[in-house]
């Protein structure tokens, strides 16, 4: 049995993109279609017995008419070519408002064959040309859905986190309790699991998350467990594999050296449940390439333009059809020394450019009592933080954590 898993599609990501004349769609829309058409064709081509989406189709909870008949268009394709496709409502499925449609709805409403969607969890047992298998489904739940204002009265941020952790936990083992042992079994959710590395998921994700353990969800009888939500592809448990798919295409430089693709799980039914899955493999997909160059101007360079030409020279073939960001440091002096219009040219095969120019100057703004060449990232958030009357301890600590991991991932992208 050969199980597709994706996630984190997206559609709707505009950045760094052109607006085309003729449609007047953002050319970023065709990278991520693009991507989402390699998968479809390899399902087809390979006859995968169940292709398994764990979340956020789109960029926005509302997403327009456009997007929603690309994204139907290819599940479709999947479906009328026998291939059960099952999709997971993520947090970016989710409308702004209790009571409208998710994003993912749909399907369901109009009772699309071989497709099904999962707004709560549930247990599902989905018939496929190579037998029967079970999807227990963890979709994003809202804080109003598992918990009442009485369960969080008086609570801190960070027992509420632990409360819902709680809850989302006893589903996961009620589900689990449902299990028929002799049917092939996935847990499919859309989650934050502690240990994983993230990328640009945190700067589309707005206020706090419950954080799961992997030893939540890796429980027996699970073959195999299916994760979206975080963007950067990874392995967190081998037996049963947990698996981050990660995002289909990239949305922003926080992930210009990840590989983006899908990931196809061989499911033997005759072994023991929680030790079915013969190999999962990773498969790439080609997707928009990110390019950062970076040139340091030391202070006695006497001709800075050609400095950077060389940077750039030393990257060329990397160069044409990425979405390149040329960082300059440098100081007043050279700024002005430089060829503006020779380094654009040089770069011109780039499918989208931006410079960015840090000038390095002799007096800098101070932050409170400390200059800013000698305080941290993080320091400086701080301090400007606790500058803020407008805000409450328990905001700040939150925003302090999220800051904290947002600068660690940029510092240390690897």
């Amino acid at each position: 049995m050969k199980i597709l898993h994706f996630a984190d599609l997206h559609l709707g990501v505009e950045s760094y993109g052109r607006l085309d004349p003729t449609t007047g769609l953002s050319s970023r829309l065709g990278d991520f279609l693009a991507a989402f058409d390699q998968l479809v064709a390899f399902a087809l081509e390979n006859r995968v017995d169940l292709a398994l989406f764990c979340g956020d189709a789109y960029k926005s909870r509302e997403p327009t008419q456009t997007h929603q008949r690309e994204f139907a268009r290819r599940i479709r394709r999947l479906a009328e070519g026998g291939i059960p496709v099952f999709l997971l409502t993520g947090n970016h499925d989710l409308p702004s408002m209790l009571g409208r449609a998710t994003a993912t709805e749909i399907f369901d409403t109009l009772g699309v064959a071989n497709v099904y969607v999962s707004n709560k969890p549930e247990l599902y047992r989905i018939p496929t040309k190579s037998g029967a298998v079970q999807v227990v489904s963890l979709p994003w739940l809202r804080r109003s859905q598992l918990l009442s204002r009485e369960d969080t009265a008086d609570l801190k941020l960070d027992e509420i986190d632990r409360l819902m952790e709680e809850k989302l936990t006893g589903i996961v083992a009620a589900k689990a309790a449902e299990l028929d042992p002799a049917l092939p079994a996935i847990l499919a959710a859309h989650a934050w699991v502690e240990g994983a590395r993230v990328g640009s998921e945190t700067m589309m994700s707005i206020g706090q998350e419950p954080h799961l353990l992997p030893s939540n969800l890796t429980r027996p009888g699970f073959d195999y467990i299916a994760l979206g939500h975080i963007h950067r592809r990874q392995v967190l448990n081998e037996t049963p594999p947990a698996v981050y798919s990660g995002s289909l295409e990239r949305v922003d430089f926080s992930e210009e050296n990840d590989e983006k693709g899908f990931y196809i799980i061989e499911l033997d039914p005759r072994k023991t449940p929680g030790r079915r899955v013969s190999s999962f493999e990773f498969k790439e997909v080609e997707g928009r390439r990110f390019l950062t160059i970076r040139v340091a101007i030391e202070d006695n360079d006497s001709d800075p333009t050609q400095t950077v030409l060389d940077a750039i020279n030393s990257k060329k073939a990397e160069i044409d059809g990425a979405i390149v960001r040329l960082q300059i440091s440098l100081t007043p002096a050279a700024a002005g020394q430089l060829g503006n219009n020779e380094i654009r040219q040089a770069l011109g095969e780039a499918y989208y450019l931006t410079i960015t120019k840090d000038i390095k100057r002799d007096v800098r703004l101070r932050l409170g009592s400390q200059t800013s060449e000698g305080i941290k990232p993080l320091e400086a958030l701080k301090a400007y933080l606790e500058q803020r009357q407008d805000l409450s301890k328990e905001r700040v600590k939150l925003l302090l954590e999220h800051g904290e991991k947002i600068i660690a991932e940029h510092q240390n992208p690897d």
